[in-house]
């Protein structure tokens, strides 16, 4: 199997290659740094240098990726903000958020549409938080905002690729990772274990849909 991790130089992205790379699958993998590529390396990745953000960065990505045809494709770059509700943000500290969470998938999703396999499964790293149907509580107001928007687009891009690949938002779990913190819910390799299986078990009409780690369906 031939693997595309968008964002994979630490947390869940490096758990996922390695995961991916101990059952031998083949795996490109993108960071934005030197720290980072070395990291990807010494797993067996191959690796390209990107910043979702970096439109110019992006916009070489398609032709890096001409050679290979990826059967999974998982976003996971992203960032995160712990402004509460009623907080006003900045317009730096919002575009920051918004760029890097929706603009970056945005910019990103179509420059690999083409190297995708024969009924390939695409997913993005989305958030519990983003669901506004099973929301009883605020908090992370920007970062919820921003979760809400990835999974608009993952069902905007749902429907335009229509049968050639399964397109899936997944919620990660609360995962002890530099973002989540040390008091959070999961291990990154349960998590990552979980993510994986509900990868491997989509089929066609599963695609629009908003998954969490252990397979339960979320309400967008």
């Amino acid at each position: 199997m031939n693997v595309l991790l968008i964002g994979a130089s630490r947390g869940i992205g490096l758990e996922f290659v390695r995961q991916y790379r101990a059952d031998h699958c083949a795996v490109t993998a993108t960071a934005r740094d030197d720290a980072g590529l070395n990291r990807l390396r010494q797993l067996g990745a191959s690796v390209l240098r990107l910043d979702v953000v970096d439109e110019a960065c992006v916009s070489g990505l398609a032709s890096e990726l001409k050679p290979s045809w990826f059967d999974v494709v998982i976003i996971c770059a992203g960032a995160a903000s712990h402004l509460e509700a009623l907080e006003a943000p900045t317009e730096a500290a919002f575009d920051s958020i918004m760029h890097a969470n929706v603009l970056g998938p945005m910019r990103v999703i179509p420059s690999v549409v083409t190297a995708l396999a024969p009924g390939a499964k695409v997913a993005v790293l989305s958030s519990r938080l983003g669901s506004i149907g099973g929301r009883t509580q605020t908090g992370m107001w920007v970062y919820r905002a921003s979760k809400a928007a990835l999974n608009s687009v993952l069902k905007d891009v749902s429907l335009a690729l229509g049968h050639r690949a399964t397109c899936v938002s997944l919620h990660p779990g609360w995962v002890r990772t530099d973002m989540g913190g040390v008091a959070a819910d999961i291990d990154v390799a349960d998590s990552v274990a979980g993510m994986r299986k509900v990868i491997a078990s989509l089929n066609s009409s599963d695609t629009g849909s908003f998954r969490n780690y252990d397979g339960e369906s979320i309400p967008w």
